[in-house]
């Protein structure tokens, strides 16, 4: 049984875990850098432990200092996050030699699913559908161009170990499709150390919709329903919600099953996602598996009412999952605005620095999932989120009132922050109405006049 857990991350996701281990008894390590000496998961957990400096590459994605942490304090698991080693096959196989349980999938499902060419294949195989491309990673620019040339213009090269956005280019004909082939190859290699990169169709402004799946070692899988992800800025996500204002429900249980065959076929285990882009005409496609908890988990949780870093922590206990997909009711709409250090009005700059006053928003169907706090220092190191406004009610119209009244609640003094931004978004139109598709955030952008965002 796990007694004690190693949360190998930082921010609200680690404060995150620590609130749930604490609720199921369990006892906690956090782990930090230099930078993140006063953040909140560190005051909170049971333990900590200092592994290295403010880099990353010195402390949150140094394996070897982690696993030592994990042994000096005589932990039973490790909880990854997101982001970080999440992702990393080698580090979960670290832990598996170790015999300390990674609190996500075995090792070679996460080598598998994580490269999007074998991913592809392997969904394709159960009969989801896929995006059309190459059959893997291309070995030249000239096959390259004959795929894009058969599949048909305009094409996105991805990085096989792509990931956030990075190592993606759009081509629109033969003539840009060299300079952005090399560009993606350069930015996968100096981001993920492997510069391999596929050939996909570009479906134009679709949506972006993922569905949350579940599996224990027992051979159980379900799916909690759907997030719409579309309102994103160069492939980051800026706002979530479920259910999909998009979707029906014959499609919603189409692609429900879809994603459930997608997991078995690659034998998952624990918490993960099916990411799908949907055309204008309802034709979904998958595009990959994130083998890990997302960012915006939390929309899940408060319209189904399932705990899932709590089941995630069952699940690597090899507990049995105690409901059937028939026990899974959707009886709230939410939405998740991330709130980030960033100054929307200056093309997103990062506005790192000490928060003077920090103030969240409460009342009826507000949470706030945040790290920060009056006199946090904001580090310069690493992703510009501060925390995650998710708001509830019983239909969208409620959430979308709520969520503009909690904005408008929120403040956060001495630095920049989206939190305009997502006030302008919650009182726009094409988001009301429920048309924000992939493309939004642009034309968006387009529409309205930079002071809009000022704080």
């Amino acid at each position: 049984m796990i007694q004690k857990i190693l949360i190998a991350n930082r921010g609200e996701i680690a404060l995150r875990i620590v609130r749930a281990c604490r609720e199921l008894g369990i006892k906690t390590l956090a782990v930090y850098s230099e930078a993140d000496v006063q953040s909140l998961h560190v005051q909170l957990a049971d333990e900590a432990i200092c592994i290295g400096g403010p880099r990353s590459s010195d402390s949150y994605l140094r394996t070897d200092r982690i696993i030592s942490a994990a042994e000096i304090a005589d932990v039973d698991a490790i909880h990854p996050g997101y982001g970080f080693l999440s992702e990393n096959a080698k580090f979960a196989e670290q832990c598996e030699s170790c015999n300390i349980k990674f609190i996500g999938p075995k090792s070679k499902t996460i080598s598998m699913m994580g490269d999007k060419a074998v991913a592809k294949s392997t969904v394709l195989k159960a009969g989801v559908p896929t995006v059309p491309g190459s059959d893997g990673p291309v070995a030249s620019e000239t096959e390259a161009v004959k795929i894009a040339r058969k599949i048909g213009y305009p094409v996105i090269i991805k990085a096989v170990a792509g990931g956030g956005g990075r190592g993606m280019r759009i081509a629109h004909n033969d003539v840009s499709f060299g300079k952005e082939y090399h560009s993606a190859r350069n930015e996968a290699e100096k981001a993920f150390g492997n510069g391999d990169v596929y050939i996909e169709k570009y479906i134009a402004n679709p949506r972006h919709i993922e569905f949350q799946i579940l599996a224990d070692s027992h051979g159980k899988t379900l799916h909690l329903g759907e997030r719409d992800c579309s309102v994103q800025r160069r492939h980051q996500k800026l706002v979530e919600e479920s259910p999909s204002p998009f979707l029906t429900p014959d499609l919603r249980k189409k692609m429900g099953k879809a994603a459930i065959r997608a997991a078995t076929a690659a034998g998952y285990e624990n918490a993960g996602t099916i990411e799908f882009l949907v055309d204008s005409k309802g034709k979904f496609y998958f595009i990959e598996m994130n083998t890990r908890i997302q960012v915006e988990h939390p929309v899940t949780e408060e319209v189904t009412g399932v705990d899932l870093i709590k089941e995630q922590i069952r699940i690597a206990n090899g507990e049995k999952l105690d409901f059937d997909q028939s026990d899974i009711k959707f009886k709230r709409h939410a939405i998740e605005c991330r709130i980030n250090a960033e100054d929307p009005a200056r093309n997103f700059i990062p506005s790192p620095g000490t928060i003077g006053l920090y103030y969240a928003p409460g009342g009826h169907g507000v949470r706030v999932d945040s790290h920060a706090y009056s006199g946090y220092q904001i580090p310069t190191h690493y992703d510009s989120m501060i925390g995650k406004l998710i708001c509830y009610g019983r239909d969208r119209k409620t959430a979308l009132e709520r969520s503009y009244r909690a904005l408008s609640e929120y403040i956060i003094r001495g630095i920049k922050t989206t939190i305009p931004l997502h006030k302008a978004i919650m009182s726009d139109p094409v988001f009301i109405e429920g048309k924000a598709t992939t493309g939004y955030m642009e034309e968006f952008m387009n529409r309205m006049p930079p002071n809009l965002f000022t704080n």
